[in-house]
């Protein structure tokens, strides 16, 4: 079938709410014009406001659908949520630097579900910390960077980890300043004002802005942009609706 898209690969977990996860990822790559894989890391049982647990995807399952998948569409950028635990990211990691060399990874490292539930421990963090420069860009929010650097204040550990990786601070979680994000490289820092009235908590925005950053870069904008066209679309999907479900609409 024809298809003038850009293709990007999704690997997260399911949520039935489809607040977050995969089916969030994908609502928010077909918003932003870009064309969705699926595969899938996780089964959670839950909903924007409860968190009961999580069944995960075996690697050699996920890389089973990686491969039947790149043998038809290119490998070209890969958004990575939710993974049981570093080694299982290492494993898939290793397997797309093998299947395309310069493929991208974009990496929403998700620790905790919105609605309860802790994924990562705080023990794995050095792990996670080798493995975070084989990654195009990251996208923790405030908490997130904090477990990955425990001992730095979140700006400059993201300034830190800039310098091997592009670092897109998420600022919902900043009480100080909330709504404000920042981008580190090993060249250049923006900061990213919130924008809008009427936003409200949602279930998933950091899924929301991690695939609309994704999408904006497989389209071709040139990074700076691209994070805030993403801000943007995320900003719109806050203030879409009062409720901790978004509605998603270009």
């Amino acid at each position: 079938m024809p298809n003038t898209r850009p293709y990007v690969y999704v690997i997260a977990g399911h949520d039935p709410s489809s607040g977050a996860g995969l089916t969030a990822d994908i609502k928010t790559l077909e918003a932003n014009k870009v064309y969705g894989l699926s595969v899938c890391s996780a089964l959670t049982y839950q909903h924007e406001s409860r968190f009961d647990e999580v069944e995960w995807i075996s690697p050699d399952k996920i890389i089973r659908n990686l491969e039947i998948l790149a043998d038809k569409y290119p490998l070209n950028w890969i958004k990575i949520g939710i993974i049981e635990h570093v080694e299982v990211l290492q494993e898939i990691l290793t397997w797309i630097k093998g299947k395309k060399a310069g493929a991208k990874v974009i990496l929403d490292p998700v620790f905790r579900a919105s609605a309860g539930g802790e994924f990562q421990s705080d023990t794995q963090a050095p792990l996670w910390r080798e493995l975070l420069g084989e990654c195009h860009l990251i996208t923790p929010n405030w908490e997130e960077i904090q477990l990955l650097f425990p001992e730095k204040p979140p700006l400059e550990a993201a300034r830190l980890l800039g310098q091997s990786t592009i670092v897109y601070l998420k600022g919902g979680h900043n009480s100080a300043d909330p709504g404000t994000d920042y981008l580190f490289s090993k060249e250049k820092e923006f900061r990213f004002r919130p924008k809008g009235q009427g936003v409200s908590p949602k279930h998933g925005s950091g899924c929301v802005l991690a695939s609309s950053i994704t999408a904006q870069l497989a389209r071709g904008f040139p990074l700076q942009k691209a994070c805030l066209r993403a801000k943007r679309y995320t900003t719109s999907f806050l203030s879409s609706h009062p409720s901790l479900l978004g509605y998603h609409q270009r």
